[in-house]
């Protein structure tokens, strides 16, 4: 991936546009807009004449983007198609690109960009390849020299990291605390947010708030049927759990476990006696549950 601009090109009469007037009146217009933008900055970034991509080698698909934007797939799939039909965008196969991209954009000053890239990382692994050799030779490598290469370095790293998969693709950056509280129950672990899941926590979250998903998890921990002490042996996943009906019962207690009085209901003297303890009723065996039964007759 070439090196990405810190800028792009937006004509300031961009909204008196005959284009924009018309995506503006459609059904989530004002969004559409802001995917737009967000694609010409996704463009910029990837500084390669308007295509836009993860990778040179992974194109975005519309989940990725979805959870790049935070916005759901189904506004994403509009947005792209309504830019396709007025030849915003292309959709070539599996990638994107801006149509006229070098035409608003000054061509002339990415290329330079672009090569100084190519430059750049050529020279640092020059001076990589020396570096073993300059040592081994007592050749003196001056701090000036030395601050170079780091630098170059940097960049190539740089470089190189923009071409992982960023943890935004996977699980959006407002929803890790939900990941990562989720993961601490030992059950199945969830390494992706996006798609249906996505839509699905994403409706939960505009219900019940962030707060509310995650006291649904914690109910988790007080449940011994959700966590796989049943007849079926059944353990809850979180896609069942982000379910409408499924999720308004953790988060209300419904599948809590009952805490079943367990001790002697009279005393020595045959005066009535407190209860010694209170355990969940699933952690009982069967014979400790009948006892409890009869000592509550």
């Amino acid at each position: 991936m070439a090196e990405g601009v810190k800028w792009i090109r937006i004509n300031t009469d961009m909204f008196d546009n005959a284009k924009i007037k018309y995506l503006r009146r459609l059904p989530d217009g004002d969004k559409i807009i802001l995917i737009w933008v967000m694609l010409l900055t996704k463009a910029g970034k990837c500084n390669s004449n308007g295509y836009i991509f993860l990778t040179e080698n992974i194109p975005y698909t519309p989940e990725m983007l979805a959870a790049e934007f935070d916005f759901e797939v189904s506004t994403v799939n509009l947005a792209l198609g309504s830019l396709s039909r007025l030849n915003m965008i292309q959709q070539k196969e599996e990638t994107l690109l801006v149509t006229g991209w070098e035409e608003h954009q000054n061509a002339e000053g990415l290329e330079k960009i672009r090569e100084q890239t190519r430059k750049r990382v050529a020279k640092c692994r020059e001076k990589q390849k020396l570096i073993p050799s300059n040592v081994t030779g007592n050749v003196t490598v001056t701090e000036s020299n030395a601050t170079d290469i780091e630098r170059d370095i940097d960049i190539d790293i740089d470089i190189e990291r923009d071409n992982s998969i960023s943890k935004d693709i996977l699980v959006p950056k407002h929803l890790v605390p939900i990941q990562e509280k989720w993961n601490s129950l030992g059950l199945s672990k969830i390494r992706d947010i996006k798609g249906n899941r996505l839509k699905l926590l994403n409706a939960r979250i505009k219900e019940y708030g962030l707060d509310g998903v995650l006291e649904a998890i914690e109910n988790i921990k007080s449940s011994c049927f959700l966590r796989g002490q049943n007849k079926d042996n059944w353990i809850i996943v979180f896609d069942w759990l982000i379910k409408p009906n499924n999720f308004k019962k953790v988060l209300e207690g419904n599948y809590k476990d009952k805490e079943v009085n367990y001790g002697h209901n009279t005393s020595s003297t045959g005066e009535n006696k407190k209860w010694d303890y209170t355990i969940p009723e699933c952690e009982l065996t069967e014979e400790e549950r009948r006892r409890a039964a009869e000592e509550l007759l």
